[in-house]
């Protein structure tokens, strides 16, 4: 398994432990060189969205996997996590409708959790 989809394994489960909303793993490898993988969630307010990206942080950083940058944390209505091989976006609820990574993303392979296990 590569590292990339290790590491978004381990993203993902981190943000579905904090009930994280509407996650989504977006494979971008194929469409652009800034990463392998977008993960997308958004939680239902502030202290949520910092649970996210703690929760996040710290099972990557466990795991020997450090942020490149994390961009955000101030204002907690988007969060940018940068992991190289892959960024996540943590949004609260209203921003995330705002930005529609998901629509900017489209061309991008929509997979799901059950996949990362391939």
């Amino acid at each position: 398994m590569s590292t990339s989809k290790i590491m978004t394994k381990l993203a993902y489960d981190a943000l579905s432990e904090k009930k994280g909303e509407d996650i989504r793993v977006i494979e971008i490898g194929d469409i652009s060189i800034i990463a392998d993988y977008f993960i997308i969630a958004n939680g239902t307010n502030a202290s949520q969205v910092t649970a996210l990206v703690d929760s996040v942080d710290s099972v990557l950083g466990r795991n020997g996997y450090e942020p490149k940058r994390i961009e955000g944390i101030n204002t907690s209505s988007w969060i940018l996590m940068d992991y190289g091989d892959i960024i996540i976006h943590v949004f609260s609820k209203e921003d995330r409708l705002f930005y529609d990574l998901e629509r900017i993303w489209r061309d991008g392979k929509t997979i799901s959790r059950e996949q990362l296990e391939d």
